[in-house]
């Protein structure tokens, strides 16, 4: 496999110029897929900012300076994608979140020091294992062994400590919950749950909302019951 991607054919959702260099960083496997998340490299260099220059990502990754979801990060092809979070260490001391805007792309929203230790998972799936206890996986490929009494469903939202990987909160995908929209014609907005329509079908399940649209389910992704519980959008107090 190669380690580079045409410039051209980079995903939409990453926002780079689409002229300049022919090639472009790919970014390696991982959690997220390619067209859904964007290499350590690209964000430090192209979209941050914080260096001019591959040669100075790589210092500052090798330096221990980049944190994805609380955990040192050196690899530049590591993609990052959708609620992850993104710290850099002294003397910039920043932190941001990757969130979709309302053109689909993905960006990075600062948010302040105590939330980058927090984030929101969807459950995408739940299965009983043979201990007895119950596996939950995330969005971003992230298992979870909880008691088998979890109540958990698929669709719901879970905040969680990372890297601890704690769960702190849990977010029902029910009616009067407020959910971030990450596809669709809506993508990154903020909604209220009306009432979910489940399909007994080969069509996917929709989430109808009281601002008067409605989106598959799998692209709703609860934040919290009455306001968002992690910031989404620059300036946006919670």
């Amino acid at each position: 496999m190669t380690f580079r991607l045409k410039r051209r054919a980079a995903p939409r959702t990453w926002t780079i110029p689409r002229k300049g260099t022919k090639w472009v960083k790919r970014p390696g496997p991982g959690p997220h897929a390619q067209d859904q998340s964007v290499p350590i490299q690209i964000v430090l260099r192209d979209i941050l900012g914080v260096a001019r220059s591959a040669r100075e990502a790589r210092i500052l990754a090798r330096q221990g300076s980049v944190k994805v979801d609380g955990k040192v990060a050196k690899d530049l092809d590591r993609g990052v994608g959708l609620m992850d979070t993104l710290s850099l260490a002294d003397p910039l001391d920043a932190h941001y979140r990757v969130v979709k805007n309302t053109r689909g792309k993905l960006v990075l929203v600062k948010i302040p020091s105590p939330e980058a230790g927090l984030k929101i998972g969807q459950v995408r799936f739940k299965h009983t294992v043979p201990s007895g206890r119950v596996e939950v996986t995330l969005h971003d490929g992230r298992n979870l062994l909880l008691p088998a009494t979890t109540p958990y469903r698929v669709g719901d939202s879970l905040k969680i400590e990372v890297p601890t990987q704690k769960v702190v909160d849990h977010y029902k995908l029910a009616p009067g919950a407020i959910a971030f929209v990450a596809g669709g014609s809506h993508v990154g907005q903020l909604a209220r749950v009306d009432r979910v329509e489940v399909r007994n079908s080969s069509q996917p399940n929709l989430v109808h909302f009281a601002e008067g649209f409605s989106t598959t389910k799998e692209y709703v992704f609860v934040v919290g019951q009455k306001s968002p519980e992690v910031t989404l959008a620059e300036g946006v107090d919670r």
